[in-house]
């Protein structure tokens, strides 16, 4: 006998354009030049909410597996993935989230490539991290251009080859990045790694023999890594390949794989280099100044991939409400949910304004020095306060859909567990407020340049100036600055956000924002806007319509 039918229970939230869903994600890849694009953005976005979600499900229930010898006893050092973990490799590949911008370096390049790690970040963002990287490292390369000419090729290339063969009989490779050690973590001048020169040649573009320990590898199946170890001279960075120049296996071994809280799909481990070959990057003994191009763009898309997991959290959130009744109602028609709902969408739509914001900067500091100062600062200062966010955000969208959200087969688990990573990554929140306090007092053209975006919109809102007056009177009086750090980094995202929706905001968003954000009318969670807020208005432009 049946013993109930199944109702009141949402469809699937799956096979949408995500892009054309996602009018802030929209107007801003127009916005900052990158619409001709728009064709090939589309493809990566209806490719997340169709057979990218289910790759990214199985890729996160079995996770990759170490085998460090082969059945002879060899030392092959190689980790096993799922093929769905593939897959999303070679979508990611092929549509050139790893290297757009270097690609096809048109004016928008940074943006659109953006936007694409931003849609398929909501499928899967762990096989991010080697997209990622790939993308950073060619910035770096480009310190030592003999080095650049034979790697970038590679790096650039639209083909995924998983196999573990010498890079020169692939066309395509990825990097990977290998910087903190045991004793030192974030302080990798406490490294211990050492760099011996082969030969009689030293310094840029030698050879060198690296003795040493990470703690943290990111990616170790990728062809290609920069590293960090000291010389005579200080600490300076290296590219080194998993197999030698003569075809023979590097002498890079992976000790085991991390036992991650998120980012499961991904592997990360802990290596050690026994003589490994290698081939310095730059000035020796500057290796944190060659490193920090990749650091830089890495960062980037730690604000982008925040932003991301946030939209698909928002998505999911305000899907259930729309279809779910309780208490004789949608829970999208009642109120104290319309809040709470408008709220997280409020938080997401800042963020997505952001990163977009901070991928044109990139785009223009080739050739814009200003640009480029403000990517510098903005970047740390994004990275801070969307990556610091996202985790309650993700929560509060968990605790929308009861406990139903609680279970594996909703994607909320993977999106709570993932949503500390970025903050993480790169520099936790302390790193980057203390990064963004160095280049205020090393970089005084950061500040010009951040002062010059926020006053862009200086005049059209009374509450928002006095936000400003105050920001300048903090930015002038810097006395225990370093404790005040994390709130002085917070006021000026909020001002960058507020800048953006002021210029460019729904005005629904805006004003919302202004009331709660900037004015202060708001409590300390989530749901707590103020009255007269129309809340209908931005839950209308956040729920995808499916």
């Amino acid at each position: 006998m049946s013993t109930h039918e199944v109702f009141n229970q949402p469809p699937p939230l799956e096979g949408y354009d995500s892009l054309e869903q996602d009018r802030a994600l929209v107007d801003g890849i127009t916005r900052h030049g990158a619409d001709w694009a728009m064709s090939r953005i589309r493809d990566v976005g209806v490719l997340a909410t169709g057979e990218a979600m289910l790759w990214g499900t199985q890729a996160n229930r079995y996770s990759p597996e170490l085998r460090t010898h082969d059945r002879y006893g060899h030392r092959i050092d190689e980790v096993e993935f799922h093929p769905a973990w593939h897959r999303l490799m070679q979508a990611s590949v092929g549509h050139g989230l790893h290297a757009l911008p270097w690609q096809d370096p048109r004016p928008g390049a940074h943006v659109a490539r953006a936007a694409m790690i931003y849609l398929m970040s909501q499928a899967e963002q762990g096989h991010q991290c080697p997209i990622t990287m790939t993308f950073a490292a060619v910035p770096a390369l480009r310190a030592q251009p003999e080095l650049a000419d034979e790697w970038v090729p590679r790096l650039t290339s639209s083909e995924y080859d998983p196999r573990c063969i010498p890079a020169s009989q692939k066309k395509g490779a990825l990097s990977g990045m290998a910087m903190t050690e045991k004793q030192g973590g974030s302080d990798v001048r406490a490294n211990t790694t050492r760099a011996r020169p082969l030969g009689n040649a030293s310094g840029p573009g030698a050879e060198y023999a690296i003795v040493g320990h990470k703690w943290f590898c990111s990616a170790p199946m990728c062809d290609v890594f920069l590293v960090l170890a000291h010389t005579e001279r200080g600490l300076s960075c290296f590219l080194l390949p998993r197999w030698r120049p003569d075809g023979t296996r590097n002498a890079f071994h992976i000790q085991r794989l991390k036992d991650k809280l998120g980012d499961r799909s991904n592997a990360s481990s802990e290596v050690e280099f026994h003589g490994a070959w290698a081939r310095m990057v730059g000035e020796e003994g500057r290796g944190v100044k060659t490193i920090i191009e990749m650091v830089s763009h890495t960062r980037l898309d730690c604000v982008t991939g925040s932003a991301a997991v946030m939209r698909q959290a928002v998505a999911q959130a305000t899907h259930h409400a729309a279809h779910r009744s309780a208490f004789g109602k949608r829970l999208l028609e009642q109120p104290l949910m319309q809040n709470v709902l408008a709220d997280l969408a409020i938080e997401q739509e800042a963020a997505t304004m952001l990163f977009l914001r901070l991928a044109r900067a990139y785009d223009d500091s080739p050739a814009d020095a200003e640009q480029r100062a403000f990517a510098r600062i903005a970047t740390a200062i994004g990275k801070y306060w969307v990556c610091k966010r996202t985790p309650p955000v993700i929560a509060e969208a968990l605790e929308c859909h009861g406990g139903s959200g609680f279970v594996e087969e909703s994607i909320l688990p993977r999106l709570f567990r993932q949503s500390p990573l970025n903050s993480i990554w790169e520099g936790s929140g302390n790193v980057m407020c203390l990064d963004v306090l160095r280049a205020m007092a090393r970089e005084p053209e950061g500040v010009v340049a951040l002062r010059n975006e926020l006053s862009l919109a200086r005049g059209t809102d009374r509450h928002f100036d006095a936000y400003l007056e105050r920001l300048d009177r903090d930015l002038s009086d810097l006395t225990d600055v370093e404790s005040r750090g994390r709130i002085l980094v917070e006021r000026l995202a909020l001002a960058l956000q507020g800048s953006l929706l002021l210029r460019h905001g729904h005005p629904a968003v805006l004003a919302a924002f202004i009331r709660s954000r900037i004015q202060g009318d708001h409590g300390t969670a989530f749901g707590t806007l103020p009255s007269g807020i129309d809340r209908v208005a931005i839950l209308d432009r956040a729920r995808p319509k499916v």
